[in-house]
């Protein structure tokens, strides 16, 4: 059974940052073959993604956040991060982990980030 696990959510002033961590575990998961993404969801609106890496290390980011957010990876530690700076109100929402391989995927249970003064 696979698990996947976010922590680093939490309340945050404008201009302020939050790492998130995502964390993946089960005994048949290898993490190194996934590709990893991080999503959001706010209130009344659909689930869209924020950023994404492959299993080779390639980032790939929604326009929104290029240049403020930064998605990586620890292979050793099968966990994904997503370091998000500048934050501005308008990134407020539950962020959810995702790991696909073709047609797997696993979702987390998703961190609250509120961004207010």
């Amino acid at each position: 059974q696979v698990q996947i696990v976010e922590s680093g959510g939490g309340l945050v002033q404008p201009g302020g940052s939050l790492r998130l961590s995502c964390a993946a575990s089960g005994s048949s998961f290898n993490f190194n073959i996934y590709r990893m993404g991080w999503y959001r969801q706010a209130p009344g609106k659909q689930r869209d993604l924020v950023a994404a890496i492959s299993a080779g290390g390639n980032p790939n980011y929604t326009d929104s956040v290029k240049g403020r957010f930064t998605i990586s990876r620890d292979n050793a530690k099968n966990t994904v991060y997503l370091q998000m700076n500048s934050l501005k109100p308008e990134d407020a929402a539950v962020y959810y982990c995702k790991a696909v391989k073709a047609l797997t995927a696993y979702w987390g249970q998703g961190t609250q980030v509120t961004v207010s003064s």
